[in-house]
């Protein structure tokens, strides 16, 4: 459910908060004018469950292009900004896939992938989950570059020689002829070459791309909209068992207090700014009883946080700006959105999700934060 909501985030006010990972946070793993991949360190104990998931951002500047690579860990990609297209190698089958903004995509450990900024003006960005035993994951390079050295220079020459059947002095020659960076600038041809799309997988282990917006709204009104992918879906979803979803709130717009039954929801902001208020659990007893605290936070593009499984939280857009958030929902499969607070008609059941909801109006201007929401007379249809 969403209303309208006349609340601004004060930085000045807002208490520490562990769940808000801000922007800042994100550490460089390898970085070019052209690009960079930026990952959060190993979620702590205070996030019990989601210990071995590791979160990261791609971003590309138009018409660049990333070299060939692997990963020792299991990822999910999702698209948040931008077009462009992924090509996937497994054992002696290569498969590519044009991507878009909402797509989501799995790849298996090992496979060698490698992706490219089609557009000529927009940056393309790529949010990570990456799934590893013991929470780390590190990314392996097959060809060279200025920062990053590729892998074949680990083996001996005679080794090299011997398996590529090539001379010492030629093998040195083209292990150093990348210099560029990680991810580098091409021509519009080459990318159009480098992008063209390749065999489908006879086997079937490839899976293309979901996309999360053409599903259908799990809630939404005019104040906004949540889309989800869930596990019991889509195959390469539920072998994670992790859901996607996209929330958009419309400027002054709010989220009504809600928790997840069993999903703890790993969020980055993709657009927009806001706050959000989180009901927590401690730990600590005072006179024998737990006690719960609100924690809170401002939020701006980039930012990073997490609602566990079972805490309410509201989240509020700001007046000035539309507030898109994308995220990923670790133990996704049999969830449930419990709200709070319900738009209520004496001749309707409670929680309908495509009710039209708003604050109490006084003079035309939006009720305060508190103001008790109230339904419009004719419920929309569930296209709205």
């Amino acid at each position: 459910m969403f209303i309208a909501c006349q609340c601004e985030c004060d930085h000045e006010k807002e208490n520490n908060n562990p769940y808000l990972l801000e922007s800042h946070m994100f550490k460089s793993r390898f970085e070019s004018k052209h690009g960079e991949f930026r990952v959060l360190d190993k979620f702590t104990q205070l996030h019990r469950g989601i210990e071995n998931y590791r979160v990261g951002v791609l971003e590309f500047e138009p018409l660049s292009f990333m070299l060939p690579h692997h990963f020792d860990a299991q990822l999910l990609l999702l698209i948040v900004r931008g077009r462009g297209s992924v090509s996937i190698a497994e054992e002696d089958e290569k498969n590519s896939f044009n991507l878009e903004h909402g797509d989501v995509i799995s790849v298996s450990a090992g496979s060698t992938i490698y992706f490219t900024n089609t557009n000529n003006k927009e940056k393309f960005s790529v949010y990570v989950l990456a799934v590893n035993v013991p929470g780390q994951f590190q990314e392996i390079f097959s060809a060279g570059s200025e920062n990053q050295e590729t892998f074949y220079r680990a083996f001996s020459n005679d080794i090299l020689e011997t398996a590529f059947n090539t001379p010492r002095n030629r093998l040195e020659r083209l292990f150093g002829q990348q210099k560029q960076g990680i991810i580098i600038k091409a021509s519009e041809e080459k990318i159009r070459a480098i992008s063209q799309p390749g065999s489908r997988s006879i086997r079937g282990e490839t899976r293309g791309p979901v996309n999360v917006l053409n599903q259908r709204p799990l809630i939404g009104n005019r104040f906004g909209q949540y889309f989800e992918a869930a596990p019991e879906r889509f195959e390469h979803l539920r072998d994670l068992d992790v859901a996607v979803g996209i929330m958009n709130i419309n400027q002054g717009g709010m989220i009504l207090p809600v928790y997840n039954t069993r999903t703890t929801w790993l969020v980055m902001v993709a657009q927009g700014n806001g706050r959000f208020e989180m009901v927590s659990s401690q730990s600590q007893e005072r006179r024998g009883h737990n006690y719960q605290k609100a924690v809170r936070g401002c939020l701006s593009v980039g930012d990073f946080f997490v609602i566990p499984a079972g805490y309410p939280i509201t989240v509020i857009a700001n007046g000035d700006s539309n507030l898109r958030m994308v995220g990923f929902g670790i133990n996704g499969h049999n969830n449930m959105l419990n709200f709070l607070a319900e738009c209520l008609r004496p001749d309707h059941s409670i929680g309908v999700p495509y009710w039209r909801c708003r604050c109490e109006m006084s003079n035309g201007a939006p009720c305060p934060p508190r103001g008790e929401p109230h339904c419009l007379k004719d419920p929309p249809s569930a296209h709205n």
